[in-house]
């Protein structure tokens, strides 16, 4: 888990880094497509909100009034992450971008001082009910820095504007994908007991890890990983952001494997930049 004050400094240079991404989208493209299909521009900003309203009141041990009144309206059926987006999105289908970067915006600076006051113990032993998991307040903080950055280049691809290629939420982006390697891999069905995969990447985002790809493993300091990912940082957050294919960054020499390609290549097309 990343050092608490570190990720806190963080979090508040990405809230700031996104809001000037929504101040200086150009006002006639909110209505445009988005790279999330289904998705205009301004869907992505509603999603944010929604997504930033919950994670501020659970944060605070508060209900996060939304997420119940939605699970309630399933009446039985299973909730699922796409479901309770698709729906909060579609409650703020009429409001103007204006009402939606206020809300997000109300809500963000909320999370952040109520994380702010986290003690040191809870950032690392405490969980709280997210979503579709329950998930430890440090980690929450990291993947709503995660959220920010791949819905954030959302926003810029949607309005026209370039990436925003600055390293410490890009390595927050791929530090979390590969400590969610065993979460994801169990949800794909994929299963490699006892292996673990050596992943070194440079420029923005750059960083070195060995991880274990079962949950719980951690590999010892002489165990010899299983395989290896090299690459650009800004290509592999991409790619866990489902923002990028991986077999064209492979192509185009971005990212690179080696060791078991088998278990290189399901680490590539398992990855995801949060739960």
């Amino acid at each position: 888990m990343l050092e608490r004050r570190w990720l806190l400094g963080v979090a508040r240079q990405e809230r700031e880094g996104l809001g000037r991404t929504i101040q200086y989208t150009p006002p006639d493209r909110w209505e445009a497509d988005s790279p999330c299909e289904g998705w205009r521009v301004k869907d992505v900003l509603a999603h944010l909100a929604a997504s930033e309203v919950a994670a501020a009141a659970i944060i605070g041990d508060e209900p996060a009034t939304e997420l119940d009144e939605h699970r309630k309206s399933l009446q039985g059926r299973p909730f699922t992450a796409d479901g309770w987006n698709e729906w909060a999105v579609a409650r703020r289908r009429d409001l103007s971008r204006i009402e939606l970067a206020a809300e997000w915006g109300r809500a963000a600076d909320l999370f952040l001082a109520r994380a702010s006051k986290i003690t040191e113990d809870d950032w690392v032993g405490k969980e709280l009910p997210w979503t579709v998991d329950d998930v430890r307040i440090g980690y929450l903080v990291q993947m709503r820095v995660a959220e920010w950055w791949v819905h954030g280049e959302d926003l810029l691809e949607g309005g026209g504007q370039p990436p925003r290629l600055e390293h410490n939420p890009i390595f927050c982006v791929n530090d979390l994908a590969i400590r969610l390697l065993p979460y994801a891999f169990a949800l794909d069905g994929r299963s490699f007991p006892g292996a673990s995969v050596r992943v070194q990447l440079e420029g923005v985002g750059e960083g070195d890890w060995h991880q274990g790809l079962e949950a719980g493993f951690v590999p010892p300091p002489d165990k010899r990983p299983d395989a290896v990912v090299i690459g650009r940082g800004y290509a592999f957050a991409s790619v866990a952001g489902h923002r990028a294919d991986p077999d064209v960054c492979l192509y185009e020499g971005l990212l690179g494997l080696g060791g078991d390609v088998e278990i290189a290549e399901a680490v590539l097309t398992s990855l995801r930049s949060f739960p």
